[in-house]
């Protein structure tokens, strides 16, 4: 049995193709510890009795079979089979299940015929049957498939109910813990053995899984999400004050506004569990179950958000929800409109009556396509700024790509982010990319604005400095992210204080790249050097 799961790269003449074999061997959890060596061996013994070599195994660790995707050894097979990539005339299986669970019977019959068309035979090895294309196997296959898919549902249907029994008593079932909250192991007398981290799962089928208050930090995060939305702080204001403070998701991800709404809905920051909301069984598209389907265990968690907050908190999110017609949405924003005699964002949100601002960009795309519809030119001119603007950034964008492809000619590795505008290089140094807005304040000096991006990263600044009214460019300025000292979110600086600010200038852009790509390359072969020097001692 020593063959098992062995590739014998040597090749056998052409001729000797029927004789060589590869065998596809898949297990769909990661608890099954023997499973793939069970099938192998068994795939060996058959190889052995039938002289077969076996030059190439596909196979599929812990992937369930009732899908195709993600599945990358099964589709590799069947990607060589169609493409003629074969020098294999057999295919050994262990069992007509191995293809997979399919709730669709015919799709692994499909996987088959594909290799049989090819001119490749398929062997069950563990079968009591020989797949001979008679009416014996082709009823017994069948029925094994049958078989299969019913194997699943069974198996769906009594982990749920299981799954639905534990949730009752207000242990955690699957998932990622909530963030502001930790996932604690105990043992079947509910006696703690720790705490689980993210990736980490129990290893007996005895423990269980409850949820309590994570770190002092995410929980005091949690606190403040809410204390902010009841003093009329939107979801998206705080998202943008977490994402300045560099306050990350329990996934160290930035904040997204949805994050926050999900927060904010969670009953389990007041000690509930609710559990059974959706259902995806079998490799299904989720689907939402009714309420009294639902599984809710109360007083299950150590609460760290008091009851009143979060219930005066949902009053207030089911206050702003508005759910009407879209054109009940611009008629009531015309009203607005003709009492105060303008709009912006500031006063949509504050507006009641009104759907949220996010719920306006999300049916009518944009405000200047709002403002549109309901025949407002108002802000046309800011609307003409943002659209000029969005063009130098776009032009600057350009300039980076052009230094992205000036390192790469010198020997470094350099990806450009457009989303936050940055050259990475070496993923060690960052320069991103600002315009430099021209801004006149009365009889004051001429001065220009950088404002600060959250998220940015520290390193290098190439700044494009636009010139009077902002309608050219100026010159361009390289600066260390170091002398920015944000007031307000925006840096400021004067002509007389470029040297106080260490800000160099250009007046062209090839002069900036070429004195940059020197400067770094320069800098980072001394790293290298000093990094050889210490490895060789």
């Amino acid at each position: 049995m020593a063959r098992a799961l062995v590739v014998h790269r040597d090749r056998l003449p052409q001729s000797q193709k029927i004789y060589q074999a590869a065998q596809y061997v898949r297990m769909s959890t990661d608890y099954q510890q023997y499973s793939i060596e069970n099938q192998a061996v068994a795939i060996a013994a058959y190889a052995e009795l039938h002289r077969l070599r076996i030059i190439r195994t596909y196979r599929d660790e812990g992937e369930s079979g009732l899908k195709i995707e993600n599945r990358t050894g099964l589709t590799e097979l069947i990607n060589d089979v169609q493409a003629g990539h074969t020098n294999f005339g057999h295919l050994l299986i262990f069992d007509v299940s191995r293809w997979g669970r399919f709730q669709d019977i015919d799709e692994s019959a499909h996987y088959e015929f594909i290799c049989r068309r090819a001119g490749i035979k398929v062997a069950y090895c563990a079968e009591q049957f020989d797949n001979d294309g008679g009416l014996l196997s082709s009823i017994v296959k069948n029925i094994k498939r049958v078989m299969a898919a019913e194997f699943s549902r069974e198996l769906s249907a009594k982990v749920l109910a299981g799954a639905l029994r534990l949730a009752s008593h207000g242990f955690k079932m699957g998932a990622p813990a909530p963030y502001g909250l930790e996932r604690r192991l105990v043992d079947d007398k509910c006696r703690a053995k720790g705490v689980l981290q993210s990736g980490e799962r129990k290893s007996l089928t005895t423990d269980r899984v409850k949820l309590g208050p994570g770190s002092p930090d995410q929980v005091a995060v949690v606190k403040w999400v809410f204390d902010e939305y009841l003093r009329c702080n939107s979801q998206a204001e705080i998202v943008r004050k977490l994402n300045r403070r560099g306050v990350l998701t329990n996934r160290g991800y930035r904040w997204q506004q949805s994050a926050i709404s999900t927060l904010l809905h969670n009953e389990a920051y007041i000690g509930n569990i609710i559990y059974n909301r959706d259902t995806e069984k079998l490799g299904a598209r989720r689907t939402h179950n009714p309420r009294e389907l639902w599984i809710r265990s109360e007083g299950a968690i150590e609460p760290i958000v008091k009851r009143d907050t979060f219930l005066r908190a949902k009053r207030v999110m089911e206050e702003r929800c508005v759910r009407i017609s879209e054109k009940e949405m611009l008629s009531r924003i015309r009203k607005v409109l003709m009492k105060k005699g303008k709009l912006n964002a500031s006063i949509i949100r504050a507006s009641p009556g009104l759907p949220s601002l996010s719920s306006c960009l999300f049916h009518f795309g944009t405000l200047r396509n709002l403002y549109r519809l309901i025949g407002y030119a108002g802000n046309q001119g800011r609307f003409d700024k943002l659209d000029a603007h969005r063009r130098w950034v776009d032009f600057h964008l350009e300039n980076a790509n052009r230094l992205r492809e000036a390192f790469e000619d010198a020997g470094r590795c350099a990806t450009l982010d457009r989303s936050i505008e940055c050259l990475r290089l070496n993923n060690a140094v960052n320069i991103c990319f600002r315009v430099a807005k021209w801004r006149k304040y009365g009889l004051q000096p001429l001065r220009w604005a950088l404002v600060q991006r959250v998220g940015s990263p520290k390193g290098w600044v190439v700044a494009l400095r636009m010139g009077e009214n902002n309608e050219a460019v100026m010159d361009y300025l390289l600066l260390p992210s170091t002398s920015l000292s944000f007031k307000g979110g925006v840096f400021r600086f004067s002509q007389d204080t470029l040297a106080v600010h260490k800000i160099e200038r250009f007046q062209t852009f090839e002069g900036l790249s070429r004195s940059l790509v020197k400067r770094i390359c320069k800098r980072t072969s001394k790293t290298e050097q000093t990094k050889r020097g210490q490895l060789s001692k």
